[in-house]
């Protein structure tokens, strides 16, 4: 099993780190503004400070250390003086590029996938999503072994750092291989295991939480369920798949709260989490929460949008819940701004998102407890529907059911 990767170098000392990206003709500076803000909030999440971003215009990523000669030098020069634990990148990078950094900046170097991987190892509860990392992490690491025999001595524990010890690279590959091989096959009998446990659910219409990382939907979770699911403002705070059965007005169905997606997810992490996304594949309803008090939150929004047409899921009944208004009010108005104006802005507001979702979408505070009556009844006319059309000789009890 994966161990943590993040287990401080000195005791009580939190790393820190420098983000480094580029801006090329596909990513301006202002979207790489937005990601180094969602870097450093993984940063974070792991345990770490972040202390610098660093960012070069570049029409694409130098072959050898992704960064120009000028750039990295500064980076090394930044690092030695401040006594930098690791260099995180953006963008995923090469094991080639990874060695060239190193040698460089002597220190810790990882990409944005690396420390997703990361979070991902600290937040695995069940022996099933502790495989499903091993098996990612394992992946990732393979190609990379030889850069990592050059700074296993210099380097112990810390970010970014889990793994079995030393052994020889050859030995060392063998194995991994081997342990590919092996929790493929543990999960292969996981999957199998989960698949029964969906049908034997029976024929309750099945609803699943997706969306954003960080945008509220374990506390949807609890709210509906009223159960105690783990709710954290960091990111992955869910990473096992939980299921619950909710009645609303003597109508029952199950409601799972499902991993969060986010920008740049590693394709071998989707590979691995496949049994957790089974919820979404073989749910009835998705509830896609969107934190609307997020800057980015459109875009936050298309990348689950692209993610579940990627997953072949976009055409199931879906809901879309603007959560966190709370917030996103006491951001947007000026406590001076008169009722009447701030009654118009949220107006057009609602009006514009119930066009574009075709009048599948509600907003509400789940913290709050805002406009919760009205987001319930959505979810109870939409299993309504279903049960109706699924059991059409039920439909006399179905129909004495009103919210």
């Amino acid at each position: 099993m994966a161990k943590n990767i993040l287990h401080d170098t000195k005791e009580n000392k939190q790393e820190t780190c420098v983000l480094v990206g580029l801006v090329t003709q596909q990513q301006s500076e202002a979207q790489l503004m937005e990601y180094f803000v969602e870097l450093s909030f993984l940063a974070e999440t792991a345990g770490a400070k972040t202390l610098k971003t660093f960012y070069q215009k570049y029409s694409h990523p130098d072959n050898r250390t992704y960064v120009g000669k000028g750039k990295l030098e500064e980076i090394r020069d930044y690092v030695e003086l401040n006594e930098v634990d690791m260099v995180i990148f953006d963008d995923e990078i090469t094991p080639a590029q990874q060695r060239n950094i190193e040698e460089e900046v002597k220190c810790k170097v990882l990409d944005r996938s690396m420390l997703i991987l990361d979070i991902f190892a600290q937040r695995a509860q069940t022996d099933q999503a502790k495989m499903q990392v091993e098996l990612a992490l394992t992946q990732y690491m393979l190609p990379r072994l030889k850069g990592m025999w050059t700074h296993l001595d210099r380097i112990k524990g810390g970010i970014g750092m889990r793994g079995s010890g030393e052994k020889e690279i050859e030995t060392d590959r063998r194995i991994a291989q081997h342990n590919i091989s092996l929790l493929k096959s543990k999960l292969l009998a996981y999957d199998k295991q989960d698949t029964l446990r969906r049908k034997n659910r029976g024929e309750l219409i099945r609803v699943a939480l997706v969306g954003y990382t960080n945008v509220g939907k374990s506390t949807i979770m609890n709210m509906l369920s009223k159960s105690e699911v783990f709710a954290e403002n960091k990111l992955f705070a869910t990473l096992d798949t939980t299921v619950r059965k909710v009645v609303l007005e003597n109508v029952p169905f199950l409601l799972s709260d499902t991993v969060g997606f986010i920008r740049k997810l590693p394709h071998h992490l989707i590979e691995s989490f496949k049994s957790t996304l089974a919820e979404t594949l073989e749910a009835d309803v998705l509830i896609h929460v969107v934190d609307i008090s997020h800057p980015a939150f459109e875009d936050q929004l298309n990348v689950v949008n692209k993610t579940l047409a990627e997953l072949k899921v976009q055409d199931k009944p879906t809901l879309v819940v603007f959560n966190k208004m709370d917030l996103y009010e006491e951001k947007t108005f000026d406590k001076y701004l008169p009722e009447g104006e701030r009654h118009d802005i949220l107006t057009e507001l609602k009006s514009s998102w119930m066009q574009r979702t075709n009048d599948n979408a509600v907003f509400i505070s789940a913290l709050k407890k805002q406009n919760v009556d009205e987001f319930r009844k959505q979810i109870f006319q939409k299993v309504k529907k279903l049960y109706l059309e699924r059991f059409p000789y039920k439909a006399g009890y179905y129909d004495s059911f009103h919210f």
